[in-house]
């Protein structure tokens, strides 16, 4: 396949599934695998790392507005550790660490399409299972006598809600095909936030979570082609400007699109389509 239209392809898998609740770690394991790309090529390992950049890059454009708003809400009587964006720092924080302690273990996690297909089905399970229990309150709104929904928007987030989805977060880094995504959004919907509220927080958790491990992962790649690898020429540069460009442009258009798709039917054809392919990965592999 003409490497033009690979590094569309795989531009348009990551910038679809990197906010979706549906892995684009396995997703981008699974082409790979596919399209027999060597996982131990320096400039593929580069390549991977440039496209997730170019998607997490579209969170800051998409919620410039909100953003602005975080930035110059008033303090009043609230303290700094139940701010907004404070709460996002705070779960960053507490994924960071140990997945930064157990990345050998991520590493080779990575390899294992059995951890991957397994990953897949049970965040399925867990995810199904949790947005059915909450759709009917979610159907009724705030208003609802005896409602177990205590967060409908990120504004009122707790810090003790930041722990648990920053922790719950770990999970994704360990076991690739949990999906940060999935396991920001259950963690947060069982510790009582709605869904839109959940899905806000993990897309605001994304944009340091990521920046952290992409910048990581890029500057290693880059001190590697210091230390002697070749440099990939203008075929390689265009190879990965297609994948960044694409990945981005993909990734806000999904961003948008699961906003709107998420307050009107919720998770469940997230969790089916995990469920599925989780089993045909195990077939498989």
């Amino acid at each position: 396949m003409n490497d033009y239209v690979l590094s569309a392809i795989l531009g348009v898998i990551e910038g679809l599934t990197e906010f979706l609740p549906v892995s684009s770690t396995a997703h981008l394991r699974l082409a790979e695998a596919l399209f027999h790309i060597d996982l131990t090529d320096p400039y593929w390992k580069m390549y991977t790392v440039v496209i997730q950049l170019g998607a997490v890059l579209c969170l800051p454009v998409y919620f410039r507005a909100r953003i602005a708003k975080f930035l110059a809400m008033p303090r009043g009587d609230r303290p700094l550790h139940r701010h907004p964006l404070a709460l996002v720092l705070v779960a960053f924080v507490v994924t960071a660490v140990p997945a930064f302690l157990l990345s050998k273990l991520i590493g080779k996690n990575l390899e294992s399409l059995t951890i991957i297909g397994t990953a897949l089905l049970a965040g399925g399970v867990v995810m199904a299972i949790v947005d059915l229990v909450r759709a009917p309150w979610e159907k009724a709104g705030p208003q609802a006598p005896g409602t177990p929904i205590r967060t409908w928007d990120m504004e009122q987030a707790t810090l003790g809600q930041a722990v648990w989805i920053g922790a719950c977060q770990i999970l994704s880094a360990v076991f690739p095909g949990t999906s940060r995504s999935m396991s920001t959004i259950a963690g947060g919907q069982i510790a009582r936030m709605s869904r839109a509220a959940a899905l806000e927080f993990s897309f605001f958790l994304s944009i340091p979570t990521m920046f952290a491990a992409t910048g990581n992962d890029l500057l290693k790649s880059l001190l590697g082609r210091q230390a002697g690898l070749p440099s990939p020429g203008l075929h390689g540069w265009t190879v990965l400007a297609i994948g960044f460009v694409v990945s981005f442009a993909v990734a806000y258009g999904s961003v948008a699109a699961l906003m709107a798709w998420v307050r009107k039917h919720g998770f469940v054809p997230f969790a089916v389509y995990r469920i599925a392919l989780g089993i045909a990965v195990l077939i498989w592999r």
